[in-house]
C-alpha cells in the first residue's frame, strides 16, 4: 500500500477544509460526529465542480472526447482503490453506493443462491444494523443466525467462534471497527478461523478504511464493504471489493443496462465483472471525486492518520476519566481502539439521554451524534437506550478535545448532575 509519509501539519490540513471556519452560535465549530460521515477537502470539492465544468458525460457508451475523458478518469478511481486496499486487480473493485448496498450485494448475490437451510451464519453482537439486517432475510430459507459475545471491555469474545463454528458454518461476518465500542477486532485471525472451516468471510471495513491502513490481501477477506463519504470523498458511492473467484459464483443485485454482451428477447449474456455488478449510468461525478480523496489520504498517509488519532483518543478518554460523572464504553487499550468514544453521564441518580447531551454540545458549537448508531442489539447488551458519541479524524486537535471536556461541564451544570 503506498502513502507518501509526511509530518501531520493540522494548521495546514485544516485549512484545506471550508466548513471547519464557520461557527456555530459565534463559536468555532468543533466537528467530532466523523463516524457518521466525514467533511470534505477542497480538493474533493473542486473535482466535483471540474466534472460538471469540463467533463460531463456518460461513461462507457460514448467514443466522443467528453465520454472518453469521463470513462477513462471514471475507471482511474478503480485502480486507486485497488491499490489504497491492496487488492490483486480493479475486477475485483465493484462501485455501489455505500457499505449498506455492499453488503446486501453479497447476501443477495451469493448467499442467497448458495446456502441452504441447515447453513449458518456467524456474526458479532457488536454489528451495525447494515451487518445484521440483510442476513436475517437468510432465515427464510431456514439458514441460522449465531452470534459472537462480548466481554465487559467491548473486545469480542474470541473463545465464542471455537464452540460457534461447525461444520455448517458457510460465513462469517464483522466489523473491522465497531461505530459505538472503536474497538478494533482482529479480523486477520477471524478470517483464517472462517477459512479453515471452509467458510466465506465477509469484512464490513466502513470504520477502518478511512482511518487506518488496512489490506485487504493480508486480512484475506472474501468480501470487504467501505463508504467513500467517511473518508473524505463524496456521498452516493461506496465499494464492495471481492475475490475474482468468488465473483463467479455471485449474481448481480440489479439488472439493465451497461452490465451486458448481449441481450435478446428472452436471455441475456452479462459482461465480466466488475462491470456485471454496475448496471444504468452510475454515479460518476461523485466516483471520481472519490478519486481526489484517495489522492488526499495518500498524500498524508494512513499510518500517520492512525497515530494521530490514536493519540487524540488516547488524550480524550484520559481527560474523560477525570471527569466526574461520565461512563464511557469500549477497550481503553489505545491499541485496540479506533478514535470513538461513546458515553453516558449521570450522578447516580439522574441518568441524562444522550440528546440532551448532544443538543446542550451544540450550543456550544460542538456537533456529536447521539442514539443507538444502528446498533440496537449493541445498546442492549450495554443496557442503555443511546449514547452519546464523539469520533475523532485527521483534522481534529487535542484544543478540540479541551472544548469538549469543558462543555461536558457545562452540562453538567445545566442538568444538575
Amino acid at each position: 500500500m503506498k502513502s507518501k509519509k509526511l509530518n501531520l501539519n493540522i494548521k495546514k490540513i485544516r485549512n484545506d477544509f471550508p466548513i471547519l471556519s464557520q461557527k456555530i452560535n459565534g463559536k468555532d465549530l468543533v466537528y467530532f460526529d466523523n463516524a457518521s460521515t466525514s467533511q470534505k477537502p477542497l480538493s474533493v470539492i473542486e473535482k466535483l465542480s471540474s466534472y460538471y465544468k469540463q467533463t460531463n458525460a456518460n461513461v462507457h457508451r460514448g467514443i466522443h472526447r467528453l465520454s472518453e475523458k469521463a470513462t477513462e478518469e471514471y475507471e482511474g478511481v478503480r485502480e486507486k482503490v485497488r491499490d489504497f486496499i491492496n487488492a490483486r486487480s480493479t475486477e475485483e473493485i465493484i462501485f455501489v453506493r455505500n457499505t449498506t448496498e455492499a453488503l446486501n450485494l453479497v447476501m443477495r448475490g451469493w448467499a442467497w443462491s448458495n446456502l441452504k437451510k441447515g447453513d449458518e451464519v456467524i456474526l458479532t453482537k457488536m454489528e451495525h444494523h447494515s451487518n445484521i439486517v440483510p442476513w436475517q432475510f437468510l432465515q427464510q430459507n431456514g439458514v441460522r443466525l449465531k452470534f459472537i459475545d462480548l466481554n465487559q471491555d467491548g473486545t469480542l469474545k474470541m473463545d465464542d467462534f471455537d464452540q460457534l463454528i461447525t461444520k455448517k458454518t458457510r460465513l462469517i461476518s464483522a466489523t473491522h471497527v465497531s461505530n459505538v465500542l472503536g474497538t478494533i477486532n482482529p479480523v486477520k485471525e477471524i478470517s483464517k478461523m472462517a477459512h479453515d472451516n471452509g467458510s466465506v468471510f465477509v469484512l464490513d471495513a466502513a470504520q477502518s478504511v478511512p482511518h487506518m491502513p488496512v489490506d485487504v490481501k493480508d486480512i484475506d477477506s472474501d468480501f470487504t464493504a467501505f463508504s467513500a463519504h467517511k473518508m473524505l470523498g463524496p456521498t452516493g458511492i461506496g465499494i464492495l471489493h471481492a475475490k475474482k473467484q468468488i465473483l463467479a459464483e455471485t449474481d448481480p443485485l440489479l439488472y439493465g443496462s451497461d452490465m451486458i454482451k448481449e441481450v435478446g428477447l428472452t436471455k441475456t449474456v452479462f459482461t465480466d465483472a466488475p462491470w456485471k455488478f454496475e448496471t444504468g449510468t452510475p454515479n460518476i461525478a461523485d466516483t471520481i471525486a472519490f478519486g481526489a480523496s484517495i489522492e488526499y489520504l495518500n498524500e498524508i498517509g494512513m499510518d500517520k492518520i492512525r497515530e494521530h488519532e490514536k493519540e487524540l483518543t488516547d488524550y480524550a478518554l484520559l481527560k474523560l476519566s477525570n471527569l466526574s460523572g461520565v461512563s464511557f464504553y469500549g477497550p481503553t487499550n489505545p491499541e485496540i481502539r479506533g478514535g470513538v468514544i461513546s458515553f453516558n453521564m449521570n450522578n447516580g441518580k439522574i441518568k441524562v439521554h444522550a440528546h440532551d447531551i448532544a443538543q446542550i454540545l451544540d450550543e456550544d458549537g460542538i456537533a456529536i451524534r447521539s442514539g443507538h448508531h444502528c446498533c440496537m442489539p449493541l445498546m442492549k447488551f450495554l443496557n442503555v437506550p443511546a449514547t452519546a458519541r464523539a469520533s475523532f479524524y485527521l483534522y481534529n486537535t487535542k484544543e478540540e478535545v479541551d472544548r469538549f471536556v469543558d462543555a461536558l461541564e457545562k452540562v453538567k451544570s445545566v442538568l444538575k448532575i
